[in-house]
């Protein structure tokens, strides 16, 4: 495997951050490694594999001449710099929502939907990371009994709002414990015209209220899981903001074409490429963020029958935000499209 000239841009940020981490634990064939930030970063340094990197402003310039950047920088430094970069011949993997549902941009999950990687032409998109996290326990599902229908309630972890959102669940936790005074001033996110307490608190919006009353999160799993996995799905969501550090939550109701027994549905889901079952209520053992942080592998569990329907499932799903959330799902694609001779 050839080794390439890497950039991330975003280096400083949550996902950046996870960034260095997965590509040093895989041993990504990196010949270089530049990071990339906001001018007010510039200085800095990060390590990886040992050494201490610097932190550079970027600029299309600096840009050039690297073979792949991952961009977690936010959608309007990814709309500004990831076409020019994209046609200097750089393959860009972007962790925005800005080229997301453009139809000449493949949106990728690895375990999914690896085909599509051939279809780019110089810009890759990373899903939402509670998109990530579904469909890659509807896929096996879908491929052995046609999902029909899926209702969806998100229980998201204050990393994926940002560094800003993991350090106000700290200081207001520690501030309600003290008998002080709370003062939010993250959440439900940063720019919104008021804010919500999130310690010992939960907040059902993610992002802006769009058409329906849906919030944007919730409109992004119903067309994106369109868009990887096909029409066909129906979609319906509800996203919730909860005090928990790291680690998505899923509970999903899943219909499907042909009825799937409890037994059966496990042993498709064991047999799943990156999927853990954990799956012992006798035991007590579940899916729970405290327990998955860290992980690489989508955590399924409480897998059971639905009761009010003939050919119905119930699953509980975890999954590490940052890591197949984000950062590990990028890097993935990158592996798949080198071994696709794609890099």
């Amino acid at each position: 495997m050839r080794k390439l000239k890497v950039a991330i841009v975003g280096a400083t940020g949550a996902v950046g951050q996870e960034f260095l981490r997965v590509l040093e634990e895989r041993e990504f064939p990196c010949a270089t490694l530049s990071l990339f930030a906001s001018a007010r970063s510039e200085g800095k340094t990060m390590r990886f594999r040992g050494e201490s990197l610097p932190v550079r402003a970027l600029s299309e310039a600096r840009l050039a001449g690297h073979d792949l950047a991952f961009f977690s920088a936010g959608a309007s430094v990814s709309r500004e710099y990831a076409p020019p970069a994209a046609r200097a011949g750089v393959l860009v993997i972007d962790n925005s929502s800005a080229f997301r549902m453009d139809p000449e941009v493949p949106l990728v999950v690895p375990e999914v939907n690896p085909g599509d990687i051939a279809k780019h032409s110089g810009i890759i998109a990373n899903p939402n990371c509670s998109t990530i996290i579904m469909v890659v326990v509807l896929k096996p599902i879908h491929d052995a009994a046609t999902v029909k229908r899926v209702v969806v309630s998100t229980y998201q972890a204050v990393s994926g709002a940002g560094a800003r959102a993991m350090s106000a669940l700290f200081e207001e936790t520690q501030a309600y414990l003290a008998g002080g005074t709370v003062t939010p001033g993250a959440l439900p996110f940063a720019s919104a015209p008021k804010h919500y307490q999130i310690a010992f608190n939960l907040i059902p919006q993610i992002d802006v209220f769009q058409d329906m009353g849906y919030t944007k999160e919730e409109w992004k799993m119903v067309r994106e899981t369109e868009k990887i996995m096909g029409p066909g799905i129906a979609v319906t969501a509800t996203t919730v903001r909860v005090p928990v550090e790291r680690c998505h939550s899923e509970s999903l109701n899943i219909e499907t074409q042909r009825k799937l027994s409890q037994e059966e549905a496990r042993e498709i889901l064991a047999r799943a490429p990156g999927v853990s079952v954990v799956d012992d209520p006798e035991n007590m053992l579940y899916p729970m963020p405290l327990f998955a942080a860290g992980r690489d592998e989508v955590q399924v569990g409480r897998i059971r029958e639905d009761n009010s329907i003939e050919r119905g499932l119930n699953l509980w799903v975890v999954g590490d935000q940052l890591r197949k959330g984000a950062a590990l799902n990028a890097v993935e694609i990158a592996e798949e499209a080198l071994r696709q001779g794609l890099i």
